[in-house]
Parts: structure tokens; sequence; C-alpha cells
């Protein structure tokens, strides 16, 4: 034993690299790019060591272990992301989005099973990578809608996806890899919906749990940087109505005006007269200063709204040696420091723009109620103010002694002008991708590109988007499959699997099979799972004098059951962030999904096959 354990001490220490791994990634005690970095540098070593060979006494290459950081499936998440990107800075879903937004006040449970059945079917027919990228930011506002966090809905998002994969020949290229190997190695051939009837019961199954357990096993975590976002901090801001203004001839319905969404209006400021709630009959007209009492995140929707609205405003403070014009603008909150030289002094003494390259949208103030215009108040120590500018002035005020700027608090205005165009580029990569003209890799870095080119994004919007620990992640599980198939070790384990099934029949092969293949794709690339075990499993089946066909469709779906880790779908990589999802919080959730289905499928079997 000794002997054989010593002459394949690769497979063995291989074998030992992936576990220790996964128990780094589930102890969360160290982050997942260092881990990720070194299992990469481990197995380099490993490798490098002489005697190190493949289980048939090869030579085991180490460029391979390389060959993840220039996979495709790797270059096509980093593309999507940056199509994600251009969605999210165009604004291109925010109709769709508020529409489902609207639709969950009146109609909360329709609203979200809509969604998901919207991605259920797409998904199912297109590759479902794209699906989830389109369907972050609409889960995102519903998320908030629902006063909860995005954790709740970013995993049974991507979940659902998966499911949807199961039940048709093109639901994800594993199963076209898997037919693939079933038409060379048996007369028959897979047709589109073979798998369909099986798969939507698999799926049902699966809706099912997520129903239930989301409410009790996915956690509620957001990041301080959305819980500042969502506080009720209250800042005092005005607008200016001018002729042809969206208030300009707006009258107050029992008292408010509807077209200021979750604002408090404090004055009306008309020439000398300050006109004071409450405003039964007031109607708004050129000149009048409207002086509100809004959070944040209202003040941003209004202004997302009325882009023209935020570029007036913009342009009319700007100093005369300055055209307004700038590329891009953002929010930030920035703090009077103690001992500020604002201090005292308004806005207007400070020419706080030219000073600053930024106007002034509201001012905080903890201690009382301001009810005045917003050029008339004197700054005091620890006042917030909530400023509008473009990214490099906000850099620049980080070294100011003057303001302490809130790093977290940034954000950036949607470029609402493109968001026609990254509508346009979307769809055209999605239908690309569904219909064959390109490959989904081609199509999304054609995506990408077009979205940076076409003013879409930026370069440093795009640079942004790209995940470093998505990158590293997924590079070191692609590096720990191909340790894996080198050394014997995935073969060995699937051919185990069969051996101790085999004296209990037809079934008990069949439900082992599906156990194996679905813990393995969790490790391993779905596709290479697949690639492996169905040959093994349509031998079982010639062994046995069983239909191959079960044994392929237990592949199929098992190896589609790519829930209990975040590397094992590039899915559940892209809901990571957005979802501030731990590895352990894949494991928790996931891994029950995951008994649950191989159970589903094991009590099934007998009845869809006859056995």
């Amino acid at each position: 034993m000794s002997a054989e354990i010593l002459a394949h001490w690769p497979m063995w220490a291989s074998l030992a690299a992936v576990g220790v791994t996964i128990v780094f990634y589930m102890l969360d005690r160290w982050s997942m790019e260092l881990v990720s970095v070194s299992v990469i540098a481990a197995l380099l070593l490993l490798f490098s060591l002489p005697g190190a060979t493949a289980y048939d006494g090869s030579d085991i290459s180490i460029a391979p272990l390389l060959s993840g950081f220039a996979n495709p499936a790797l270059i096509t998440i980093m593309a999507l992301l940056v199509v994600g990107q251009g969605l999210f800075q165009t604004g291109a879903l925010e109709g769709p989005t508020k529409a489902l937004v609207r639709s969950y006040g009146k109609r909360p449970i329709l609203t979200l099973m809509g969604a998901f059945a919207a991605v259920f079917v797409t998904s199912a027919f297109t590759n479902n990578t794209p699906v989830v990228i389109m369907f972050l930011p609409i889960m995102s506002a519903i998320a908030a809608r629902m006063g909860s966090s995005t954790s709740r809905l970013m995993m049974p998002l991507s979940f659902v996806s998966i499911f949807a994969g199961m039940t048709t020949l093109i639901g994800t290229s594993t199963n076209l890899l898997a037919a693939d190997a079933y038409e060379r190695l048996t007369p028959n051939q897979l047709g589109f919906f073979d798998q369909s009837v099986f798969g939507l019961m698999l799926a049902g199954v699966g809706m099912v749990y997520l129903l239930i357990a989301s409410r009790v096993l996915l956690p509620n975590r957001e990041e301080l940087t959305e819980t500042m976002m969502k506080s009720g901090k209250q800042f005092v801001a005005q607008f200016e109505v001018t002729p042809g203004h969206f208030l300009d001839g707006k009258q107050a319905v029992a008292g408010m005006f509807p077209d200021l969404k979750d604002m408090t209006v404090r004055m009306i400021q008309r020439g000398e007269r300050a006109l004071l709630p409450p405003y039964d009959d007031v109607r708004l007209m050129p000149g009048d200063l409207v002086i509100v009492a809004a959070t944040r995140q209202a003040l941003t929707d209004l202004l997302s709204d009325k882009p023209a609205m935020l570029q007036d405003i913009w342009q009319s403070s700007a100093p005369e040696s300055d055209d307004g014009s700038e590329s891009q603008l953002g929010l930030v909150e920035a703090v009077i420091a103690p001992g500020s030289r604002m201090a005292g002094r308004t806005v207007e003494m400070l020419g706080f723009r030219r000073l600053t390259r930024a106007v002034t949208m509201g001012i905080q103030r903890r201690s009382r109620m301001i009810r005045t215009k917003l050029g008339e108040i004197r700054l005091e120590a620890g006042d917030t103010l909530l400023l509008c500018g473009p990214i490099g002035a906000f850099r620049d005020l980080r070294t100011s002694r003057d303001l302490i700027l809130l790093e977290w608090s940034q954000s950036e205005f949607p470029t609402t002008a493109r968001a026609q165009v990254a509508r346009l580029i979307t769809i055209g990569m999605v239908v690309a991708a569904a219909t064959g003209l390109a490959t989904i890799t081609l199509a999304s870095i054609v995506a990408a590109t077009g979205m940076i080119l076409l003013q879409c994004l930026n370069h440093r919007q795009a640079a942004r988007s790209l995940d470093l620990r998505i990158y590293l992640v997924i590079a070191a599980a692609l590096a720990m499959g191909v340790a894996l198939e080198s050394t014997g070790a995935a073969q060995m384990i699937a051919e185990l699997v069969v051996m101790m099934a085999s004296p209990y029949g037809t079934l008990a092969i069949l439900s082992a099979i599906f156990l194996a293949v679905a813990i393995l794709t969790n490790i391993l690339s779905n596709a290479a799972t697949a690639v492996l075990f169905t040959p093994i499993a349509i031998s079982a089946a010639e062994q046995t004098g069983a239909d191959p066909f079960p044994f392929l469709l237990a592949v199929i779906y098992a190896a589609n059951c790519a829930f209990a880790t975040p590397i094992a779908y590039q899915t559940n990589m892209l809901v990571m962030g957005p979802g501030h999802y731990k590895f352990g919080d894949f494991l928790r959730f996931g891994g029950p999904l995951v008994i649950i289905m191989w159970a589903a499928f094991t009590v099934i079997a007998p009845w869809r096959f006859n056995l």
C-alpha cells in the first residue's frame, strides 16, 4: 500500500493541496486572493519536483497550471463585468428596474416570481452568464425596495439560472460536451428537449428549496457603503424654478408636491417673501427657490431622472473662466473639519465652486432644522456637505485640511445619454452568443470594447469593474482541476465510485455517479467533470447491460449542481461581490441543495426510466 502511495505521490499531494485550499477558503481567515495565489504556487512547486509524473508515468508540465489565467471562461467573465458596468454607468436598465420596483409595491410576490421566471426562461436558451449580468441591477433594486440586503437575492439569482441550464441541450456548454461524448461512444444522439422533463422536475425541487431555505440560511449582509447610503440622513437642498423647469406650474396636492418624491418642502422663497407650510393652493412659478429636506438617495434618484436639471445646476454655478463641462459627475459627502477656515462662512462667500471645483447640493446639520436658502447658511464644524463635481475634484479634496472627505460615499451619476447605445451593445452580444454567430467569449470581448469606444464608460471605470478576487480564484480553481486530471486523481475517484456501487444494481450506480459528479463539479470545472465522467458512465451502463441514456442524464444534471462553492460556476463568482458573500455562505446554502438534488434524482429516476 505504501509503495503504491509512493509511486503515485503527485496524485495524493494534489488531492491534499485541493483539500487544504477548500478548508482555507471556508475558514475565511485569509483573503481568497492570498489562498488562491498560494495554492497555485504550491502546485507549481509540486510539479517542478523530481519524480513528479502523471499517473501513467508521463512527465507533467507546469504550463497547463497557468493556462487558467488565459482561460476563455475567465476572459469572458472579465469582459462581462465590463459590460455590466457599462449598463450600470449609463443607467440602461433604469427603465425595467423602475417598472419592476413600482410593480413590487403593488404585487411584491408576483414581481419577484416574474423576475426569476424571466431569468429561468432566458437562461434555458441562452448563455446564463450575460443573463445574470443583466439582472444584477434589477435584483439590487428589488432588494432595496424590500428593505433587505442584496445577499438575500443574489445567490438565488445564480442558482435559478443554473436550474434553467438543466432543461435544454444548449442550456450550458456542459450539456453540449456531454452530448458530444455520448454521440461518439454510442449510436444515439441527445435531442434538444430530451432532458427537459426530468430537468424541469429537478428545477422544481430546487425552486421549492430556494423559497424555503433562503429566509433561513442566506446571510443578511451589507457593506458599510450600502448601509450608509441607505441611512435616513436628511440634507437641506434647494432647486431654482426656471422657465421650462419640471416644477414650473406644478401645484401642491394636499400640501405636498408629488413631483418631489420622498422630499419635504420646508420653504418656498418667492422674491422677498418666504412661503412656509402648509402649501394649500400654491403653484410654483419661475424665480421660486424651493428648499427641501431629502435623503441623498432621493436627491440622486431625482437628478438621475432629470439629467438636464443636473447639467443646469452644474453649469449655472460655473465660474466665468470655466465652461462648466465635465465628462463624468459624481456625488460625495464631506464634513467641515474642526478649525476649518470654511466655518462661519457661507458657500457663496467662499466661492465654493471656484475653491473646490464642486457644487454644494445639500447641507446636513445634526443640531437643528435649517429653514433658509442654501447660500445663506453659515457653515459650522461638523456640518456634512453633499458635493457634486467631477471625480478628479474629489481626488484633489482628499488633501484638504478644511474638509474631511468620506471616501465610502463617492458615487457617480449615470451617463444616461449613452443608455440606448449600451442596451444595443448588450442585446447584440446576447443575440450573437445565443444564435451561434459568435462564441460568448468573442461576443463579450467585442461588447466590452464597444462599451469603452462608444463612451458608455471610461477606461478607469472599466478597470475598476475588473475584480481581482474573481480572476485569481477562478485561475486557482482551474489549476487545481488540471492537477487532479493530470495526476489521475479525478479518474481514480470516478472509477472507485462506479466499482463500489456496481454490486447494488443500476439505480445505485446511477445515484453514485450523480453524487460523485455533483461533488467534483464544485471543485473542478463542470465542463471538465462532464467530459471525465461521461465515458465512465456509459461504460458502466454497457457493463450492466442498461440503457446509457439515464447515465448520460445523471452526468448532465449532476454537473449542473454547481451550488456548494463560488468557484463551481462563473455566475456564482459574478454574484459573490454584489451579494457580499463569503466562501462558507455557498457551502451553507448550496451544500444542502446538492444533497437534495441528488436525493430527488434518486427518487425520480426509477419512475422516469422504469428502473
